[in-house]
C-alpha cells in the first residue's frame, strides 16, 4: 500500500499561509490567468525554505481550499511514489525552486495570455515604457534555454536563474511566467502586474508605432519607488480575501 502524502490541519499551524495561498489560486482563476488543471503555486514553510505547500495535482484552481493544500518536503525522495502525489512538473519545478533558492519563499507559475506572448516573442525583455512595465526594470530575468516539460533536470535548470533574489520574474522562454517572492502577498502582486505590464507592451507592439521607452535612469528611479512603495502588495490581498469571503467563497476552509 503507497504511503500518502503528510498532510496537515488547522490545528496544526501553517493555516493563515495556507489561506492566502488558496485565496491566491481563486483570484488568479477569476482573472483568467490560470490553464485548465495545469499551473502550480507553493509556498514555504519552513525557515529553510525545504517543506512547502502546493496545490494538489489536476485540481482546478477553482475549487482549492485552503484544507486541500499538499504539504511537500522537497529533501523527501520517495515524494512522487506516494498514493497523492503532485503533478511530476510541479515537482520537478517548484521542489527544485525550493532546494536551491531558499530566498523564493513563495513561487507561482502560470501561462497567463500576454506574458506568454512575450515568453514567444524572440526578444522576451519587458522595455520600461510605462509605469508598471518599469516596476520589473532590472527585476526580471529571461531564459532562453527551453528544455520540454519542467520534470526535474528542466526544474533545476531553471532555478539556477533565479540566484538575484532581486529578481521577482521569471519569463520561461517558450513556455510561460514564473513568479517568486518572500510571502504570497508579495508574489501575487507581481505576477498580476507583470500580466498587466506584459499587455501593455504587446498593444503597444500591435500599433506599429515607435515606443516611448525610459532612460535607464529614470526606469530604475521608476523601479526603486515602485519596490518601496508602501503596503500595497499586503493591502491588494487582503482586499482579494474580503471580497472572496462577502461572497460567501469556502477557499478558507
Amino acid at each position: 500500500m503507497q504511503p500518502e502524502i503528510k498532510d496537515i490541519s488547522r490545528s496544526q499551524g501553517h493555516w493563515q499561509q495556507r489561506v492566502d495561498l488558496a485565496a491566491a489560486f481563486r483570484w488568479i482563476e477569476r482573472l483568467g490567468m490560470n490553464e485548465a488543471v495545469a499551473n502550480h503555486f507553493s509556498l514555504a514553510v519552513t525557515d529553510d525554505g525545504s517543506q512547502f505547500l502546493m496545490n494538489p495535482n489536476q485540481m482546478h484552481f477553482r475549487r482549492i481550499r485552503a484544507s486541500d493544500l499538499l504539504l511537500l518536503d522537497a529533501h523527501d525522495s520517495d515524494t512522487m511514489t506516494a498514493a497523492n502525489a503532485p503533478d511530476p512538473t510541479a515537482w520537478g519545478l517548484h521542489g527544485s525552486i525550493h532546494r536551491h533558492c531558499p530566498h523564493a519563499r513563495c513561487v507561482m507559475h502560470v501561462h497567463s495570455i500576454h506574458a506568454t506572448v512575450l515568453a514567444s516573442l524572440a526578444d522576451s525583455t519587458l522595455p520600461p515604457i510605462d509605469q508598471n512595465t518599469a516596476m520589473f526594470y532590472g527585476r526580471h530575468v529571461v531564459d532562453d534555454q527551453f528544455g520540454g516539460l519542467a520534470f526535474e533536470e528542466e526544474g533545476t535548470r531553471c532555478a539556477t536563474l533565479l540566484g538575484d533574489p532581486n529578481t521577482a520574474i521569471l519569463v520561461m522562454g517558450n513556455h510561460g511566467v514564473l513568479a517568486v517572492g518572500p510571502t504570497v502577498a508579495d508574489t501575487l502582486f507581481q505576477l498580476f502586474y507583470f500580466e498587466r505590464a506584459a499587455e501593455t507592451y504587446i498593444r503597444a507592439l500591435q500599433t506599429g508605432q515607435p515606443l516611448r521607452i525610459m532612460s535607464p535612469e529614470i526606469a530604475q528611479k521608476t523601479a526603486d519607488e515602485l519596490a518601496d512603495y508602501p503596503g500595497s502588495a499586503e493591502n491588494h490581498l487582503q482586499e482579494i480575501k474580503h471580497i472572496l469571503d462577502d461572497e460567501g467563497s469556502n477557499y478558507a476552509s
